[in-house]
C-alpha cells in the first residue's frame, strides 16, 4: 500500500510543495520524478504514482508552479506555464533543483532516478536530460519538443518520447528535429508515435478541456504506459 508525504521546498523564494509517494516500509527504491501537466499536481499524476508504487518503485510528483497555485483556474495555470517557458535557463535550474531534492531523499536509490513528464511536464523532463544531468532516463508523454536555445550538452540519460502523430502542438518537423537533436547529443533515444492520436492522450478528462487537438485515447495511453514500464524494467530489473 502506498503512502503520500508532502515535501515543502523553496526555489528562489517560491514556495513549492511536491508529493512523495512510496511504500510504507520506507525502503530506498528506484524512483520516478513525475512532472505534471500545466495544471500542476493533481489526482491524475498521483494516480500514476500509485501505480508505480504497486510495481515496486517510488515516485516524487513535482510541484513546479507553487503551492498557492494548487487547484487554480486553467487560465491562471496557462499564464504560469508561459512564464516558466519564457526563460528556459531558469526552467533548467528549476528542474535541477527538483532533481537535487529527489537525490537527497532517503527513499530514493542512489543513481536510480527517472524523470517522466506530461505535456509541459514532458518538455521539462527533456530539459533536465538536455542539461546533462545524471538522470537515468527522461520520458515525455505527449510532451512539447521545442529546444531550449541553450548551449548543447552531452545527454547521458536514455530518452523516450511518446507522441500522438495528430498533436497540433508538435507537428512532424518538430519530431524529426528532436530525433536529430538527441542523436547529436549522443543520447540513447526512442520516439514512439501513435497514428490518429492527438495531444493529451493519457488524460481521461482531456476532452472536457474543450481544446482543439487535445483528446484522450485509451489505446495509446495503455501502449505508452506499457512501454514505460518496460523501460523501467530494462533499467532496474
Amino acid at each position: 500500500m502506498s503512502k503520500h508525504r508532502t515535501i515543502a521546498h523553496d526555489f528562489q523564494g517560491e514556495q513549492l510543495e511536491s508529493v512523495f509517494v512510496g511504500r510504507r516500509d520506507g525502503q530506498a527504491r528506484p524512483t520516478v520524478i513525475m512532472i505534471p501537466t500545466v495544471m500542476g499536481v493533481s489526482d491524475l499524476e498521483l494516480g500514476f504514482a500509485r501505480q508505480l508504487v504497486e510495481l515496486g518503485y517510488n515516485s516524487l510528483v513535482a510541484d513546479l508552479f507553487g503551492k498557492k497555485f494548487r487547484g487554480a483556474a486553467r487560465d491562471v495555470m496557462f499564464g504560469e506555464m508561459k512564464r516558466l517557458a519564457a526563460d528556459r535557463a531558469a526552467l533548467r535550474r528549476r528542474m535541477l533543483h527538483v532533481f537535487d531534492l529527489a537525490r537527497g531523499l532517503d527513499q530514493v536509490s542512489k543513481g536510480q532516478i527517472v524523470v517522466a513528464g506530461y505535456c509541459f511536464g514532458g518538455l521539462c523532463a527533456l530539459d533536465l536530460a538536455r542539461s546533462g544531468a545524471d538522470v537515468t532516463a527522461a520520458v515525455a508523454f505527449h510532451g512539447l519538443f521545442d529546444p531550449p536555445g541553450l548551449p548543447p550538452e552531452k545527454i547521458k540519460a536514455k530518452v523516450v518520447a511518446f507522441h500522438g502523430w495528430d498533436d497540433p502542438m508538435v507537428p512532424p518537423e518538430k519530431v524529426v528535429a528532436l530525433g536529430q537533436e538527441l542523436t547529436e547529443a549522443g543520447s540513447d533515444w526512442q520516439i514512439h508515435a501513435y497514428g490518429h492520436v492527438a495531444h493529451g492522450f493519457t488524460n481521461p478528462n482531456a476532452s472536457s478541456l474543450q481544446i482543439d487537438g487535445v483528446r484522450y485515447n485509451a489505446l495509446a495511453a495503455e501502449r505508452s504506459w506499457t512501454s514505460f514500464i518496460n523501460l523501467l524494467e530494462e533499467l532496474f530489473g
